[in-house]
């Protein structure tokens, strides 16, 4: 299978903390990966260095057989990586068609019947004329998801879409993966939610401080000892909930 994108031996470190220590792993094309690994093993980082946002200290980034290392962000998304963040960025004060408007703004053609079309495909097209604020922690995570389709990305860099969401709006954002998947578009995805990444995933690698530890598809990354002790053994299943996020399940 061919590596749409390819990260080989990316490092980072800020300041005495390597966060990243030679991390490579492969996103193949028309494929859902799935990154996972205990906080802090830098896998928002690495989402950080391919996407522009951070520096590399080390390494290379591959993108279409292309080196694109250090470019900025705005060249990398030129490129066709679209990435979501942790925690969503959005326009509160705008409407939720605003939203979309303002992601279309470099885009030629009938931006906002483009708008309305993805917002539909997303589910929230009767919140179009509300305030983006007004959204539920999930409903937000997938209005960035609409922000980012709207310039048909090759590749979207999803960190942590089940993070926080209450379970009807998991499955629908993993119905809108797949759908988008079999219509060709290649996902590498940053997930907490075992679940999610095992359903969902085609194959998952897994890092470990700053270096992947193990990578295959999902029944063999289950059994993996070196995932047991650098994952399953961790903590990340105890984190609290953010305010938001906790909001959010109740609804």
């Amino acid at each position: 299978m061919t590596a749409l994108l390819r990260t080989d031996g990316i490092r980072k470190a800020y300041g005495g903390v390597q966060a990243l220590d030679g991390a490579t792993l492969e996103v193949a094309e028309g494929k859902i990966t799935g990154l996972i690994g205990p906080n802090g093993s830098g896998k928002t980082t690495l989402f950080n260095v391919i996407t522009g946002y951070e520096k590399a200290d080390a390494g290379d980034i591959v993108f279409r057989g292309k080196t694109i290392t250090n470019q900025r962000p705005d060249k990398v998304f030129s490129a066709g990586i679209g990435r979501t963040f942790q925690l969503s960025r959005i326009f509160p004060r705008l409407s939720v068609e605003e939203n979309m408007l303002v992601a279309a703004q470099h885009k030629r053609g009938k931006h906002r019947a483009r708008a309305r079309e993805l917002l539909e495909f997303v589910g929230l097209e009767r919140h179009a004329e509300l305030p983006a604020g007004s959204l539920s922690y999930g409903q937000r995570k997938l209005l960035e998801l609409a922000y980012v389709l709207i310039a048909d990305p090759a590749v979207i860099l999803l960190d942590e879409p089940a993070g926080g969401v209450n379970p009807t709006l998991i499955n629908h954002i993993a119905d809108r993966i797949r759908q988008l998947n079999a219509s060709g578009t290649t996902f590498l995805i940053v997930e907490h939610n075992m679940e999610f990444v095992m359903g969902l995933c085609d194959s998952v690698t897994v890092l470990a401080s700053g270096t992947v530890a193990a990578s295959g598809p999902p029944d063999a990354i289950r059994t993996d000892p070196r995932v047991l002790d650098a994952y399953l053994g961790s903590d990340v299943e105890d984190e609290p909930a953010s305010p938001e996020e906790a909001a959010d399940a109740e609804r």
